[in-house]
């Protein structure tokens, strides 16, 4: 009879510590947009589930195990909007004992993504459904080729052959070049996240949009092109602006840096090897002169003129960046750039 109250017992303990680790979702959002709706269900530990689609009508089913009904999971149909791209209709229920099933009835065809993230920040534990369009073709090709002019429909009149000539080296292309860029994390998902609070999906989105901006701008220019650049325009002063990068998080600081010597020397024997300065000036000087030893003497002379110069403005330029920020040393450095 003592065995028996014990199994008794035991099996009720079972079962209230079964009812005891019933979940309940903490929060749940739901996201629309033009390419994909995301539906977001947090806990505080992760929701075992299993999905699948059917059709006619077309729907996803969501079997979530262990999760009873609540404030969060009921208020998820009340988020739908009725412009949403992919769902029609929220459904929620208990389908059998321990499981909840969540219908989706959508407007089309859907592929979808479900997947867990690891609680981040104050976010906990998420199962995440992502519904993308079911599409044949290439899903990628698409918007791609929407962007592209539509080349068919604006035809180029013929030119005169003779016009094609004048210009043989003009390049053809067959099509631009696409770059996808990614950038890392988002929504959801933060990734990393920084002692001040910032956000790894932010940092990457931020350097994704400039990535875009520079790939859509100008090509890069050699630092050969800049300074003929700079001759061309007659500039003063040819300042670079640089940042480095350091292994340890904590190093801060700023520098100045003018030419040294010795990177003006292999400046001026580059230069003197090219023989392509006969017309150029130097700070004024007019090298054109018929000895070589004449010329260098007027390069050597104009170039350590200009590099005094230099490191008197650099200093100038360095006390002011010293009342903004750290300074790596308290003199104007020099090294041969070139």
């Amino acid at each position: 009879m003592l065995h028996a109250l014990l199994r008794i017992f035991l099996l009720c303990g079972l079962l209230a510590s079964g009812w005891a680790q019933a979940l309940q979702l903490s929060a749940t959002r739901l996201w629309p947009s033009s390419d994909y709706t995301r539906i977001t269900l947090e806990a505080s530990q992760p929701v075992a589930h299993k999905y699948f689609l059917l059709s006619n009508p077309d729907r996803l089913v969501v079997d979530l195990e262990g999760v009873e009904a609540g404030a969060a999971l009921d208020a998820l149909a009340g988020q739908l909007t009725p412009d949403d791209p992919f769902i029609g209709a929220i459904r929620v229920g208990m389908n059998r004992p321990g499981v909840m099933r969540l219908v989706l009835d959508l407007k089309t065809a859907v592929k979808p993504s479900v997947f867990q993230l690891q609680p981040q920040g104050q976010y906990g534990h998420r199962l995440v459904v992502d519904l993308y369009p079911a599409q044949t073709g290439d899903a990628v090709a698409s918007p791609v080729a929407q962007s592209q002019p539509d080349v068919a429909e604006q035809p180029t009149p013929a030119k005169p052959a003779r016009e094609a000539k004048d210009k043989p080296g003009t390049p053809q292309y067959a099509r631009l070049i696409t770059v996808a860029i990614d950038a890392g994390h988002g929504g959801e998902d933060p990734g990393a996240s920084g002692a001040n609070g910032s956000h790894e999906k932010d940092i990457t989105l931020a350097l994704a949009r400039k990535l875009k901006q520079r790939i859509d701008a100008q090509d890069f220019v050699p630092l050969g092109q800049r300074v003929v650049k700079a001759r061309a325009l007659k500039a003063d002063l040819f300042m670079s602006i640089h940042a480095d990068a350091f292994i340890k998080p904590h190093a801060r600081g700023s520098s100045v840096f003018a030419l040294s010597e010795n990177g003006a020397t292999s400046v001026a024997a580059r230069w003197l090897a090219k023989r392509e300065n006969d017309a150029d000036l130097i700070g004024g000087v007019n090298v054109d002169v018929k000895d070589p030893f004449l010329k260098r003497t007027l390069i050597d002379l104009s170039q350590t003129a200009t590099i005094n110069d230099s490191l008197k403005l650099g200093r100038a330029v360095l006390k002011e960046i010293g009342g903004v920020n750290t300074l790596h040393k308290g003199e104007v450095e020099q090294a041969g750039f070139a």
